[in-house]
């Protein structure tokens, strides 16, 4: 069906009965009521006065969205199941304004505070360019004012309170009101994705709507639940729920994954598609039947990560890569062990090492989900891209970053030892609340920079702030122990403090008697880790030919390289 544009008139009466049975809805992702009562009363002066308010915007739909049901926070009931429904794109703020004072109710205000639109007048004195409507009625004669409520119910019981004098005018203003058009544009037969481009095109001086916000409004739902007793009223609402999924995943440590990345994952599970257009055209009953498996395949996806050594969510490379991983607990119910584990696991450095969703990431996932289909089937895929990690790859990406996804990548490797606190050999704990920046206290340089810059001032700063000279450490031992003393300095205190030193420093790739740090050599120190690091990247990698036919090439082995 095409979209279409229906221009109307509606009287006073027709307006607030479709308001009044549910038909006129304000959608989730509209801002909240914030005109105040004296903004109330200069639109309804407007009205006595026959100037145009504007026009009433609606998408017309049988959809059903996730909506702010009432209008301020007045009560109204809902349509029936399969009627039309008039969700408010554009006057949301002057249709609950002209409802409330017409009707004289109270609205709540977050601070707790409540508002009685009742309270607005109409000056029986007002002449010409006089506000005929106001709030401001201290000193006056209330036989030369009348609340707005009071001349909409009208009749001899209310007007005969007033002067003779004044009844024609009661009654002409009376007619005013209620005979006032109100200009309405109906936009019919449109899809969700055209109506909020309407509204973010509508309200162009407004934060655009992010697909969440759309998705949450688009797969609102109420239906009957049956319990042990009777049927009870349940809701999916998509904002709670991924809001009890961060919950849940905040004590793993993988609150950080944003609600795009939860989508994209639904998304998959149903078409093998994320794109913003596949996403929005999902089938509201087929996104919520999923939901609970998809959580559960998320959660499971986490485990394997943390089960692997990345304990927390802020280091994974990509949030994107939980996408592929959801899709294969999904297919696959059980832990991946034996051929197939490697081969899991070498994906998830290709990806991480291969700057994979750097750009163009839902067609790569596309792309990808096919490769995991043959992980499932016990083989191993075909990869378009090549994957070279030797010392010259990882110094010219390691520019120490924690935004970067080659950096994140280094940061799994680091996690995936395990690595042990300088001054006792226990495990450092990894938090997601100490990895936020690179100046993080948990990011220690092993060479600290302030010493570097007195000590070495040769040293061209790239290399100084290196992903190379990066240790995860104790938060405590970073400020308190460490500050800005030499290896050498410090060192020689956890030495007589860690009667395992040696085997602590191996966790984080460093070699306390080969690697010159009683000396203070940062070059060997900084050679002789590159290369570590470099060799234990290349063990993550299956060798293979990509389909270009380039043959990937790896660090030739030495004995520096092979001691961990």
């Amino acid at each position: 069906m095409n979209t279409s544009l229906q221009n109307t008139s509606v009287k006073y009466s027709d307006l607030l009965s479709e308001i009044e049975t549910g038909q006129v809805k304000i959608p989730q992702f509209q801002r909240k009521f914030v005109w105040g009562i004296k903004a109330s009363a200069k639109l309804l002066d407007s009205i006595m006065k026959g100037y145009p308010i504007g026009t009433f915007i609606y998408w017309r739909t049988n959809e059903r969205l996730r909506s702010v049901r009432n209008l301020g926070n007045i009560t109204l009931p809902e349509p029936n199941n399969g009627e039309f429904v008039n969700y408010v794109l554009d006057g949301q703020q002057r249709l609950t304004s002209l409802y409330a004072a017409l009707k004289g109710v109270r609205i709540g205000e977050e601070d707790g505070k409540t508002t009685d639109y009742s309270e607005i007048y109409v000056d029986l004195l007002a002449v010409e360019d006089d506000e005929i409507v106001t709030t401001e009625i201290e000193g006056r004669n209330p036989q030369q004012i009348i609340k707005i409520t009071d001349l909409m119910k009208g009749g001899y019981a209310i007007f005969k309170l007033y002067p003779e004098e004044y009844h024609t005018k009661l009654e002409y203003l009376k007619e005013v009101l209620t005979g006032y058009t109100f200009s309405v544009i109906n936009l019919k037969n449109a899809q969700i994705d055209v109506a909020t481009e309407v509204f973010t095109r509508l309200n162009v001086g407004g934060k655009a709507l992010t697909l969440f916000e759309i998705m949450v409004a688009k797969t609102y739902h109420i239906f009957q639940q049956k319990n042990k007793s009777n049927d009870e009223e349940a809701i999916f609402d998509l904002s709670v729920k991924y809001e009890e999924l961060s919950a849940e995943l905040s004590a793993s440590h993988y609150d950080t994954i944003p609600s795009a990345t939860i989508l994209q994952v639904v998304s998959i599970l149903l078409e093998k598609d994320c794109t913003r257009k596949t996403i929005l055209k999902l089938d509201k009953m087929e996104f919520i039947q999923i939901w609970d498996d998809a959580c559960n395949c998320i959660k499971s996806s986490i485990d394997f990560f943390r089960g692997y050594g990345i304990v927390v969510g802020r280091i994974l490379p990509y949030n994107a890569l939980l996408v592929p991983f959801s899709y294969f607990f999904y297919k696959h119910k059980n832990n991946p062990t034996g051929d197939m584990k490697k081969r899991l696991e070498d994906f998830f450095w290709r990806v991480s090492l291969g700057f994979r969703y750097s750009s163009g990431v839902e067609g790569k996932l596309v792309q990808d989900i096919a490769k995991i289909d043959k992980i499932i089937a016990n083989e191993l895929p075909k990869y378009e891209w090549g994957v070279t990690v030797n010392k010259e790859f990882v110094e010219s990406q390691g520019w120490f970053s924690t935004g970067k996804s080659f950096n994140k990548a280094i940061l799994c490797l680091f996690a995936k030892q395990k690595p042990k606190s300088f001054d006792n050999n226990l495990d450092v704990i990894i938090d997601n609340s100490w990895l936020k920046i690179a100046s993080s206290k948990n990011y220690h340089h092993f060479f600290p920079k302030s010493w570097m810059a007195k000590n070495k001032k040769e040293k061209d700063y790239f290399f100084v702030n290196h992903i190379v000279n990066i240790t995860i450490v104790d938060d405590f031992l970073n400020k308190n122990v460490i500050k800005a003393k030499s290896p050498a300095t410090y060192m020689k205190s956890f030495n007589s403090k860690n009667d395992e030193l040696a085997e602590t420093m191996k966790t984080h790739f460093i070699d306390i008697e080969k690697d010159g740090i009683w000396e203070n050599d940062y070059d060997l120190f900084y050679n002789n880790r590159l290369k570590r690091i470099a060799n234990a990247l290349n063990k993550m990698i299956i060798p293979q030919e990509t389909s270009n036919q380039e043959l990937e090439v790896y660090e030739d082995s030495e004995e520096i390289i092979n001691e961990n």
